[in-house]
C-alpha cells in the first residue's frame, strides 16, 4: 500500500425509508458537517470523528415521522461501507484499537478489530434509559451493529457504570473514536494476520 495514498471513499444509499449521502477522509483532522435529523446521532457522530481524527460529511433524509430508527441503522451500513472502502486492501494498517474515555460519572470502553470478520458485543446496556432524546435505547445497538457489519469489523462496546445515559453514550462514542484512530494507523506494508489475509 502506499503510505501516501489519500484514503477516503464517498457513499450513499437510497430506500424507501432513508437517502443518505456521506464522504469520509481517515487521515484528516476531526471536521465534520454531519446532518442526519436527529440530533443527539449528530453530536455522537462528530465526538467520534472528532476522536477519530477523521474528515466526515454526512446527510441523511430519514422517516423521522415514523422514528429514528431507519435512519441510523442505514447511517451505520453507509458509514462502515465507506470506512471499509476507505482501508482498501488493510496493508499496513494496525488493525485494532481501544478507547475508554470517562464522561463525568460514566465509563465505556470500545475494543476494535478490523479483522474482516463482522460483529458486534453490546454489554452493560441496562445502565441505559429506555428513552433518550425520545428514541429508544435499542437504536443505538442497531446503529453499532449496522457499523460493525458492514465495516466487517469485530466491535465490542461495554458500558461499565454511569447514571446519565447521554454520558453513557458520549463515553463509547469518544472511545469509538479512539478505536477507529489506533486502529487505521499505518505501520508497516504487510497486512496484520498470521493467515495472510484479513476476512
Amino acid at each position: 500500500m502506499n503510505v501516501t495514498a489519500i484514503r477516503q471513499a464517498s457513499q450513499s444509499r437510497t430506500s424507501t425509508e432513508t437517502r443518505i449521502s456521506l464522504e469520509l477522509r481517515l487521515d484528516g483532522s476531526g471536521t465534520t458537517d454531519i446532518k442526519t435529523g436527529f440530533g443527539l446521532l449528530d453530536h455522537m457522530l462528530t465526538l467520534t470523528m472528532f476522536w477519530a481524527g477523521m474528515d466526515l460529511h454526512l446527510r441523511c433524509e430519514g422517516d423521522l415521522h415514523i422514528d429514528a430508527h431507519h435512519s441510523a441503522e442505514d447511517i451505520g451500513i453507509v458509514l462502515g461501507r465507506a470506512l471499509e472502502q476507505a482501508l482498501g486492501d488493510k496493508a499496513g494498517i494496525a488493525r485494532v484499537g481501544y478507547g475508554r474515555v470517562p464522561m463525568d460519572e460514566a465509563l465505556a470502553e470500545v475494543t476494535l478489530d478490523l479483522s474482516g470478520r463482522p460483529w458486534l458485543e453490546w454489554r452493560g446496556d441496562e445502565l441505559l434509559p429506555p428513552i433518550l432524546a425520545g428514541q429508544e435505547k435499542d437504536l443505538w445497538r442497531e446503529f453499532y451493529k449496522a457499523l460493525a457489519s458492514s465495516a466487517r469489523c469485530n466491535l465490542h462496546v461495554a458500558f461499565l457504570y454511569g447514571k446519565n445515559g447521554h454520558h453513557l453514550l458520549e463515553s463509547a462514542a469518544k472511545g469509538l473514536g479512539l478505536a477507529l484512530r489506533q486502529a487505521v494507523q499505518i505501520e508497516g506494508t504487510r497486512v496484520r494476520s498470521t493467515k495472510g489475509g484479513l476476512d
